[in-house]
């Protein structure tokens, strides 16, 4: 994908859109090379990357690092970043020159979490000239006032709001919306009742895309196992095995090799 409008024809073709999050120009890279349509430089970079409980800690500089470095390792995907925590609850001006960092960092559009309260700065952005994706369900932004990471949209109270605020990013301008952990039935529902393509990450099968964590998808955190992500492979176990084997050649003194040195 390398447009907006990719987004619109994936959706009125039943094309599934790949989305996968990246923080780095290597990872970046290998990603291209495997087929995927998008990247998020995610603000989930602050616990995959950086060790942190959660997301609060980003900022738009830390951001527009990560996307800057993003950007040298996939020079022609289409790439989303995050708003970060924050950025959006100051007023349309503060917004406007966040998303703009981003966007000159590298990325070609942002995301933003949930609609109320903001609903208006988002339109300001479109209008902008600044392309956005909506973030509904569970934000992880919110995880305070959630009280956790937990399914969001079960009652019917819930769903209908889900819905209503689905609607109101589509009619702001938003060009895609993000689907996090909600019931499939309701995944579903907003799917079909919206022009723009939903992607989810717990949400389903009902989704125009899945997005997955990198770091989820390949294993490269063995102690975070949340039931919507599926290991597509060992990478804790590739790496730990590739570290020992290095290890053991120096103390073993076979590296380097004669072939090895200069």
């Amino acid at each position: 994908m390398k447009t907006v409008r990719d987004f619109a024809s994936a959706k009125k073709d039943c094309r599934q859109i790949v989305m996968s999050t990246a923080y780095d120009a290597w990872s970046a890279r290998l990603l291209v090379e495997a087929g995927v349509d998008c990247l998020l430089v995610g603000d989930s970079a602050m616990m995959v990357v950086h060790g942190e409980k959660d997301t609060l800690g980003a900022t738009v500089e830390l951001m527009a690092v990560h996307t800057r470095a993003v950007r040298r390792g996939a020079p022609d995907l289409f790439i989303v970043a995050d708003m970060p925590f924050l950025s959006v609850r100051k007023g349309k001006a503060h917004a406007a020159g966040a998303a703009g960092a981003l966007l000159r960092a590298g990325a070609q559009a942002v995301k933003i979490e949930g609609v109320r309260g903001h609903l208006d700065v988002i339109q300001h952005l479109v209008e902008s000239g600044i392309p956005v994706m909506g973030h509904l369900g569970l934000l992880p932004q919110s995880v305070n006032v959630l009280g956790g990471y937990a399914v969001q949209g079960r009652d019917v109270a819930a769903a209908a709001r889900l819905q209503q605020e689905a609607a109101e990013l589509q009619d702001a301008g938003a060009f895609a919306t993000v689907l996090e952990c909600v019931p499939q039935r309701l995944s579903r529902i907003v799917t079909h009742d919206l022009d723009i393509p939903t992607i989810g990450i717990g949400a389903g099968r009902h989704c125009n895309g899945q997005v997955l964590v990198f770091h989820d998808f390949l294993g490269l955190n063995p102690g975070f196992r949340p039931r919507f992500v599926r290991r597509f492979a060992d990478g804790a176990a590739l790496v730990r095995t590739g570290a020992r084997k290095y290890a053991a050649a120096v103390r073993a003194g076979k590296f380097p090799a004669p072939r090895e040195s200069f």
